[in-house]
């Protein structure tokens, strides 16, 4: 007589009418070698008890089988956080060409949390199939759904997606505008050409944002400037050190500093008698790099700041500026 297969014993455990005894079996299978396995772990998934659906999800996790991605979304849907969570998890371990259309399949799906997973786990299979499904989940009715598009759309780096990541910037939702401008920044960082001729170039649209009325907006759009090297970025985060949120107006001084703006110098100077300390940091670091004599004294005084962050900054930047003397060369074109 043969001895049974693994997954036969694992169907047959499972048909027990206590869930604590199916649990058990679940909880005790190491081996997932076999690949019939996925039979009695796909059937577990539509179990009546949620921890062996649960369970069930982690072992399909670990086999990353497409086989198993119909049930997995299903469980997407199922009336426990913890179960959903673990379908969503599992989801994104799948691998194979033959799980794309079952997932673009789910982008349409009528609840967002599964239309968010579907995102992810397509991102993560980086099927070409997909970017034309992504591009259109920017246009979703469900916020949480367009900020996994546009992430996903960063995560995959295709320059053909910039026009529709570039509208998502005018969002009505503030945290679609800010991973879009991330987005956007990452496609340029790759070697996208992002710009067309007699249209606003992307760092127009970003010095746009510095008057975005959400300050986590402004704050990220003062970050990728400073990395734009755009003659135009200077002057509108010069304007942006007067902004009502002090984290913007750190990031648009350490932004200055990046881009070497020598103009900004006297704002920044200004900005060392801030109250506050991440400030007066953040100026002291952007005077270093723009090699500034005008504030050595200024940042003199700051030696004996009671912030100890800021006298380390302020002793690094009259260093730049003493060492750097004659050799600064200026980058800003404002």
């Amino acid at each position: 007589m043969t001895q049974p297969s693994l997954a036969q014993e694992l169907e047959s455990a499972l048909r027990d009418p206590d869930p604590g005894a199916r649990q058990l079996a679940l909880a005790q299978l190491e081996d997932l070698s076999d690949p019939e396995l996925i039979h009695p772990l796909i059937a577990a998934v539509r179990d009546e008890d949620p921890t062996v659906r649960a369970l069930a999800l982690g072992h399909l996790e670990d086999l990353g089988d497409p086989r198993a991605v119909p049930a997995i979304i299903g469980a997407l849907e199922d009336e426990e956080t913890h179960v959903r969570e673990a379908a969503a998890a599992t989801l994104r371990e799948i691998r194979g060409s033959e799980a794309a259309p079952y997932l673009i399949d789910a982008v349409r799906h009528e609840q967002p949390f599964v239309r968010t997973s579907v995102i992810v786990a397509l991102r993560e299979l980086r099927d070409p199939r997909a970017l034309a499904h992504l591009e259109g989940a920017l246009e979703d009715p469900a916020p949480e759904v367009r900020r996994e598009a546009v992430l996903s759309l960063a995560y995959l780096r295709r320059p053909e997606s910039a026009p529709a990541l570039r509208a998502r910037l005018r969002d009505p939702d503030a945290q679609v505008r800010q991973v879009a401008i991330g987005a956007l920044d990452a496609l340029h960082a790759s070697g996208g050409a992002l710009d067309t001729p007699g249209a606003p170039t992307l760092a127009e649209d970003f010095a746009e944002l510095l008057s975005d009325p959400d300050w986590r907006v402004r704050v990220e759009a003062a970050i990728v400037l400073g990395r734009s090297a755009h003659g135009l970025a200077a002057p509108h985060l010069r304007s942006a050190l007067d902004d009502s949120a002090w984290q913007v107006r750190k990031e648009s001084a350490l932004a200055l500093g990046r881009l070497r703006a020598a103009s900004a110098a006297p704002d920044l100077i200004r900005l060392l008698g801030s109250d506050l300390p991440d400030l007066r940091k953040a100026a002291a670091q952007a005077l270093g790099e723009l090699r500034a004599a005008p504030a050595e004294a200024p940042l003199h005084r700051l030696l004996g700041d009671a912030d100890v962050e800021v006298r380390k900054a302020a002793s690094r930047a009259l260093d730049a500026i003493r060492t750097g003397a004659g050799r600064h060369e200026t980058f800003a074109r404002d």
